[in-house]
């Protein structure tokens, strides 16, 4: 019984350095689901079954539901929202200098 902890805490603990390896925001994203999820589900599988059994079934459905559902919101490079992130200055007709949202020009390579 005791090899089982020592097992389930090294898994976590190798999940957790796997996680921070990530190098898109889309694989740190899912890693994050993941932990997330495996806590909850291990929680909630040994809140409904009560042993060992069911509370590893719990964090490895929860890893996986965690780690798809981090997957898929993340947010495209291409959505309007990402594109709306980058800022560039601006001169007005006055002079003055402003800061806003990128334009199609920008995006182009037209500057």
């Amino acid at each position: 019984m005791e090899l089982r902890k020592i097992t389930v805490v090294a898994a976590a603990l190798a999940a957790m350095t796997l996680a921070g390896c990530a190098s898109s925001e889309q694989q740190q994203r899912a890693g994050t689901g993941a932990l997330i999820g495996g806590a909850g589900g291990a929680l909630v599988g040994q809140a409904i079954g009560g042993n060992t059994r069911s509370t590893v079934a719990g964090a490895a459905g929860g890893a996986l539901l965690g780690a798809a559902v981090g997957t898929l919101t993340t947010p495209s490079s291409s959505s309007p929202q990402r594109r709306g992130q980058e800022m560039c200055r601006y001169r007005a007709g006055d002079g003055s200098v402003y800061t806003a949202p990128c334009d199609d020009r920008y995006y182009n390579g037209n500057y």
